[in-house]
């Protein structure tokens, strides 16, 4: 028997994807705000969905066409036009190329049609900022092999591959969004081995920098591409090493990384969530635009709300026609965001390199601090992500690729202590 929604006497908000670190973050603070929450899940048994958050939880597949029928279906019980947050790359694209027929029963908060797919997969993105003279690092977009063989010719390294865009399948072969590159045989062997799993495979210089060289900017844009709300931040560590995702940030102020965050939305006309993703070359100073997220909150907008900022708040009352809230505009506070589990694999992999102290680990935590995973309102998800752990692991394939290909980059740069450390830590793992 389907649930009655007749409770709920205002617009509600539909978190896609629950089953995600940005799906949950999003249930909660809409939650905080009193706005009523339903949510929709593809993996019943993953730990966010141990919230108690939510008015309900759907279950329905995500990444598909079956998406949009959970939503119809929905739709047609609902007594107010609900506003739709899509937390995943393939829900925002599926609720873009489906938006005629959900517009009647929600408030899809996107740009054009043809502004979500430019910015979503990388190769169009790429193409238009080389076209507009937006700062990007030299970039080869890898269709075939003949294309990879003359990227692999004329790329300095180590140099970056990732795909175009991350498909259900690379996700289910592989949690590594890119790989760094050390020569042009092991660019040529990654091609072979995952050209299959993605459209288009996209190589680039790499930029020389730390954990701390990179920045994002948090944003959402009304429909007349004003920019409510802006929120910077920085990394301080993330997970996987040198080409994952930050378990770490902090609060910051950039306005070179603002400024390039404006002109690229505001120059596509962009409507909605958006985010953007730089880093700071330490030879030259430069930053360089590493990719956009589009349409969807990020694991950070949690930080822009611990920081006093209104972030999911302003795009829904945007959506149905409420005042704006007032806290809006970034305080700089110096707030954080850790991913729990994530910063603490983090932690100890810096530590056995040695290059991360107990105390340099334990000064980095100082500070208003806001957390993915555990809260006193809705603990049981924390509890259940710490009893599996496996959404923060490396697959042991993975592990031993990148212990790999850092001996070889120790023996390339003539590192013999810091070498003899990876053999050690290798050694390790394999026993």
């Amino acid at each position: 028997m389907q649930p009655s929604y007749k409770n709920i006497k205002t617009s509600c908000a539909i978190v896609i994807g629950l089953d995600s670190v940005q799906g949950l973050q999003s249930a909660r603070i809409l939650a905080q705000r009193n706005v009523q929450v339903i949510a929709i899940a593809k993996d019943p048994k993953y730990y966010s969905c141990r919230t108690r958050v939510c008015q309900d939880i759907i279950f329905s597949d995500t990444n598909s066409e079956e998406l949009i029928e959970s939503l119809i279906a929905l739709g047609a019980r609902l007594d107010h036009k609900a506003v739709l947050f899509p937390c995943q790359d393939e829900s925002v694209l599926l609720v873009s190329r489906h938006r005629r027929e959900l517009e009647s029963r929600f408030h899809v908060v996107l740009p054009a049609p043809e502004t979500v797919e430019l910015l979503m997969h990388k190769a169009s993105f790429y193409r238009y900022a080389q076209k507009k003279g937006l700062a990007i690092p030299q970039t080869f977009i890898l269709e075939t092999r003949d294309e990879a063989e003359r990227a692999a010719q004329s790329l300095q390294f180590p140099c970056i591959l990732k795909p175009s865009f991350r498909s259900p399948e690379w996700n289910q072969y592989t949690s590594q969004k890119a790989f760094k590159v050390l020569s042009c045989e092991e660019l040529l062997s990654l091609y072979e081995e995952y050209h299959g799993l993605a459209d288009v495979l996209i190589a680039q210089d790499w930029i020389d920098g730390v954990d701390t060289d990179h920045f994002t900017c948090n944003c959402y844009f009304d429909a007349h591409s004003n920019p409510l709300v802006t929120f910077t931040s920085k990394k301080i560590r993330q997970w996987p090493p040198e080409t994952g995702q930050a378990c770490l940030a902090e609060e910051f102020r950039n306005d070179a990384v603002l400024q390039e965050t404006l002109r690229l939305y505001q120059g596509v006309k962009f409507r909605g969530l958006s985010y953007l993703e730089m880093k700071r070359d330490r030879r030259s100073g430069q930053y360089f635009m590493i990719e956009p997220n589009v349409g969807r909150p990020t694991g950070r907008a949690i930080m822009a709300e611990a920081g006093g900022i209104e972030l999911l708040y302003t795009m829904y009352c945007d959506a149905i026609g409420l005042p704006l809230p007032e806290n809006r505009e970034q305080k700089f506070t110096g707030v954080k965001w850790i991913h729990e589990l994530r910063d603490i694999q983090s932690a100890m992999y810096h530590w056995r390199q040695g290059n991360l102290t107990l105390t340099e680990w334990r000064r980095s935590l100082r500070g208003q601090k806001t957390r993915v995973l555990f809260s006193w309102r809705d603990p049981l998800p924390f509890f259940c992500a710490l009893l599996s752990a496996i959404p923060t692991s490396l697959s042991s394939r993975e592990r031993m690729s990148y212990q790999e290909r850092q001996l070889y980059q120790m023996d390339q740069m003539g590192g013999d202590s810091a070498k003899r450390n990876t053999q050690i830590s290798l050694s390790a793992s394999k026993s």
